[in-house]
């Protein structure tokens, strides 16, 4: 493998989260319907309903969207912690989960500026290849990973989401690297490993919760720090 020269990172539970984290927020709300459940219990059930259906996440529903896809998605986790519900119910969960997640700030995972810093300070272009859209570039300035990215790409610039190759490709444009040259990391194997895949990058999925244990393919970290062990 030839020597990185740079880094490119996912945004959502890779070096950014939401305040109060999906499962925690789900766990909050499903209370309130009767459903008892610990957060931790629908962690991998929330990451598969992300794989199915990328597109029904809550904090992208408003009232002018199809609910489909975000009943759907609502409903993959109700599955995976084996409670079936009506479709009414469901809908009445989708919508407050929806609400309640576009009130969320966003906050970096305390590993994330000090591997910036050490990344950066071997010479490393570091990006940032994200399906959020312009407010990504508000959000990273805030919270002060401005000092450290070279570059920003959102599946909105270039016309196609995840796993498909044009952010993927655009990232190593802004570097001007070969795609040898470059590590992805991210936290939806279905999105961020095949897609990095795709085009010749090295994949590394982050698996903060070790809820992918059976991922063998592709070097698996729980957190930012063993990126180091990789790169060097």
């Amino acid at each position: 493998m030839k020597a990185i020269k740079a880094v490119f990172f996912d945004w959502m539970d890779t070096i950014g989260h939401p305040i109060v984290e999906r499962h925690e927020l789900h766990a909050r709300i499903f209370a309130k319907f009767g459903i008892e459940v610990s957060s931790e219990k629908l962690i991998r059930p929330i990451y598969v309903a992300e794989t199915e259906v990328p597109g029904g996440t809550p904090y992208r529903w408003d009232e002018s969207k199809d609910p489909e896809p975000f009943l759907h998605y609502e409903e993959l986790i109700l599955s995976g912690i084996g409670v079936a519900l009506p479709g009414e119910t469901v809908f009445q969960i989708m919508k407050i989960v929806s609400h309640d997640a576009k009130r969320l700030d966003f906050r970096l995972y305390d590993d994330v500026l000090p591997t910036m810093k050490t990344l950066k300070g071997s010479g490393l272009i570091l990006g940032l290849i994200t399906s959020m859209k312009e407010e990504i570039n508000l959000i990273s300035r805030q919270l002060g990973l401005g000092a450290y990215l070279d570059f920003t790409v959102t599946s909105s610039d270039v016309g196609a989401p995840k796993p498909e190759p044009p952010v993927f490709l655009s990232a190593l444009q802004h570097a001007d690297i070969g795609a040898a040259e470059a590590i992805y990391v991210g936290d939806q194997y279905s999105t961020d490993v095949v897609g990095a895949r795709g085009v010749g990058i090295t994949p590394v999925l982050i698996d903060r919760y070790g809820v992918f244990p059976e991922i063998e393919d592709c070097p698996r970290i729980h957190t930012l720090a063993e990126l180091t062990d990789i790169i060097w």
